[in-house]
């Protein structure tokens, strides 16, 4: 107790110093570098983490042939990884990007303190035995929660708060992908409500910090290392723009179809070892025949990318049933790509750790290979080179799956120094953010809160309805009444209240009903009638009640269903709290607005 006592007042001492010497911008400006330094190093930490435990454990495996332990790895992967989160982090870390959409449009940008870790340890142990999900996702909630707990540590506001999670997150996708471009547009797209100019510097500081410091830990090298072999040329578009409607389809087919396979798992929720034994025993059927789908896939990828012909394209079916069958690559592509989503869900659904990200990367690569395969086998038009249009494949299922056709674009340019194919990454990423956008009105990450009414847009009036909160607009000076109170008394109560509500409560404080000064003017001189009438009789029920933990956005809702000027605010047992005004609601709102568009 005595330590924490001295930490806190030595927290509060920091607090004051800085509030006295430092400017908010200035020091949420420092922040954002050190928020752009911890994501990096727990981005180097995690990666570094999967590479070493696949290392370890794929080390002695055959190439020519299958490799009967990708039956056994995946399960214990996900078996450790429950057990971590059951009895160890003992909270909800799956969907990152989910959890992080939801702390900014619920939980006013707050995220867990474990959420700086956990996700690292849970996904590292997950993706390195197998799983077949991403890292950028956890890395993301890590960044984020990063910025979200060092805003709490100097007791920031929410603007503030959610700001620094922005710079967490586009600081992961930057230095995971050194592309600090893309970490600011996927922040942008994806993440952040209204940002405006001010918003944008501490953003890319921390998307420059953390690439700086990636290649420090890591080196110059990018991800995938690309050389363009053929310039893009007009005669391609419409082989480009075919692309892009297929990877607009694979990304309703990917959305579509994880959403129905976590419904499943879902319904396992209270059965967690049969959940185990489900998902593990997909998701190992499947990486012991297709290898590629084991971990993050991006060594498959890199094999499209980088390789001149077929014996190089054919590396990508060693440590399976199809090795040495060059004839099948075709089908042995299309069949890991419609199964990834498989294999995805049940990582997640059996109790793994890891994001879409990735998978969406990884589907879309195989997506442009296979289809470029496709259209020069067939003759349909100018032939196309593979190797670009994996990359365009990339771009475009990315831009479906998240609905962010400029973090495609930007990604995939900065991450191969492929600057040249900035106009088919256009075409593909638009046309495939429009197909989907046909079918899907949200990203995957969106779509759960969507259907639960908790997700906010890119507006600023939401915006500001987040960073509201009921509790502080709650007015507590109130002096309930009793039903059996006489009127009489009841007159004297209102000549000495401050506001026009009247609520009235029993005994219990539980409320019944209200009084509306209003609708007594008519007999409120009129003193013969002090003695014959009682509160009850003169009380109405409430308009609505509101409860401490209520969205802004439901309250505002309230007011105009209601057109009532108060709100009486009770808890889960009806007792009354207090109540809220809708003069001052709006006063604190249109103050936000104006706080928010002069920055």
């Amino acid at each position: 107790m005595e330590d924490n006592r001295t930490n806190t007042t030595f927290v509060g001492r920091m607090v004051t110093w800085r509030e006295q010497h430092v400017s908010d911008q200035q020091f949420t400006l420092l922040l954002s570098f050190f928020v752009g330094v911890f994501a990096a190093v727990a981005g180097y930490v995690l990666h570094s983490l999967i590479h070493q435990i696949q290392f370890l454990l794929r080390s002695g495996f055959h190439s020519e042939t299958y490799n009967w332990l990708y039956l056994l790895f995946p399960v214990v992967g996900i078996y450790i990884t429950s057990l971590f989160v059951r009895y160890v982090v003992k909270d909800n870390i799956s969907h990152g990007i989910t959890r992080v959409l939801y702390a900014i449009s619920s939980k006013q940008s707050r995220l867990k303190a474990h959420n700086t870790w956990s996700s690292v340890v849970a996904s590292a142990i997950t993706i390195g035995f197998g799983g077949s999900v991403g890292a950028e996702a956890p890395i993301v909630l890590t960044g984020s929660a990063i910025g979200s707990n060092l805003g709490k540590l100097f007791r920031l506001d929410n603007k503030t708060l959610m700001l620094l999670v922005g710079c967490g997150a586009s600081a992961a996708i930057a230095g995971i992908f050194k592309a600090p471009i893309a970490g600011l547009v996927f922040t942008l797209e994806v993440l952040m409500v209204d940002l405006t100019m001010a918003s944008l510097l501490p953003i890319l500081i921390a998307c420059v910090t953390a690439t700086c410091f990636s290649y420090f830990f890591t080196g110059s090298d990018s991800l995938f290392s690309f050389h363009m072999d053929s310039a893009w040329q007009l005669q391609r578009v419409v082989p480009t723009i075919f692309l892009g409607i297929a990877c607009g389809l694979l990304s309703v087919y990917f959305m579509r179809l994880m959403t129905w396979c976590e419904n499943g798992f879902a319904r396992l929720s209270s059965r967690p070892y049969l959940k185990l034994l489900v998902g593990g025993l997909v998701l190992s059927t499947l990486i012991f025949f297709f290898p590629s789908l084991y971990g993050e896939g991006y060594d498959s990828l890199s094999i499209f990318i980088n390789g001149e012909g077929e014996d190089d394209w054919n590396q990508l079916l060693n440590q399976s049933i199809f090795a040495g069958h060059g004839e099948l690559l075709v089908a042995y592509v299309g069949l890991v790509m419609m199964t990834k989503v498989f294999a995805t869900s049940a990582t997640n659904g059996g109790g793994g750790c890891g994001g879409t990200f990735a998978p969406s990367l990884f589907i879309g690569g195989f997506m442009g290979f296979f289809f470029s395969r496709l259209w020069n086998t067939h003759d349909i038009g100018a032939a196309v080179p593979e190797k670009n249009f994996t990359l365009l494949g990339m771009a475009g299922v990315m831009a479906g799956v998240m609905h962010a056709p400029l973090t495609g674009i930007f990604l995939i340019a900065e991450l191969t120094g492929g600057y040249q194919l900035f106009v088919p990454l256009m075409i593909v990423s638009v046309t495939a953010y429009l197909t989907t956008n046909l079918f899907e009105r949200h990203s995957i990450y969106a779509m759960r809160l969507a259907r639960e009414g908790k997700l906010i847009t890119h507006h600023t009036d939401r915006a500001v309805l987040t960073l509201m909160s009921l509790d502080s607009l709650v007015e507590r000076d109130c002096a309930p009444v009793s039903p059996d109170m006489e009127m009489g008394r009841l007159i004297h109560v209102i000549s000495r209240s401050r506001t026009n509500y009247i609520p009235v409560c029993d005994e219990d404080k539980r409320l019944l009903g209200e009084v509306d000064i209003t609708k007594l003017r008519h007999i409120i001189f009129r003193t013969e009638l002090y003695h014959r009438f009682t509160v009850r009789q003169l009380m109405s029920p409430p308009a609505q009640t509101l409860h401490i933990n209520d969205p802004m956005e439901d309250v505002m809702q309230l007011f105009q269903k209601t057109g009532a000027y108060v709100l009486p605010v009770v808890d889960t047992d009806q007792r009354l709290l207090g109540f809220i005004t809708r003069s001052r609601v709006y006063t604190v709102y249109r103050q936000m607005v104006a706080d928010m568009s002069e920055d």
